[in-house]
């Protein structure tokens, strides 16, 4: 249901475009300054860690220190990991946002000097691409369903 509106106001929107003849303006930043491998950048983290209760005595308390240090370690490698595979994520959303909304609708509207005007091929020219840029998450979606 809701591919199917995305689907819809994509295909009104570029037959609106093509029709009237809009084209893009690439200014999208150029990112020279990003620094490759810096995972952890410069932040520091602050923690509480609980206690563990292991017993009374000298061997309780190097039992204790042991087991602190060993879990923070483990949290902060956790913790590490986690940045590491939030921040690729968010980057992969954004780059498949910039695609479809910049680079995608570029490549569609470099074709509204032939489309201005003409609501037949602006039609024909917007249904083709809606159904190249949605066809495919309407073909993931139904091959999850078969698969359940």
């Amino acid at each position: 249901m809701s591919l199917g509106i995305i689907a819809t106001a994509l295909f009104l929107f570029m037959t609106y475009g093509l029709y009237k003849g809009i084209g893009l303006i690439d200014d999208f930043p150029k990112f020279r300054n990003f620094k490759t491998g810096d995972l952890t950048g410069s932040a520091s983290p602050t923690m509480d860690i609980p206690s563990v209760e292991v017993g009374d005595g000298i061997g309780g308390l190097i039992l204790s220190i042991l087991l602190w240090i060993g879990m923070s370690i483990l949290f902060i490698v956790l913790l590490i990991v986690l940045e590491a595979v939030f921040w690729f994520s968010l980057f992969i959303i954004l780059a498949m946002l910039y695609w479809i909304f910049f680079r995608a609708l570029k490549f569609v509207f470099s074709k509204s000097k032939d489309t201005k005007g003409d609501i037949g091929i602006s039609a024909v020219y917007s249904l083709t691409y809606t159904l190249l840029y949605i066809g495919w998450v309407f073909g993931i979606v139904y091959l999850t369903e078969i698969m359940k």
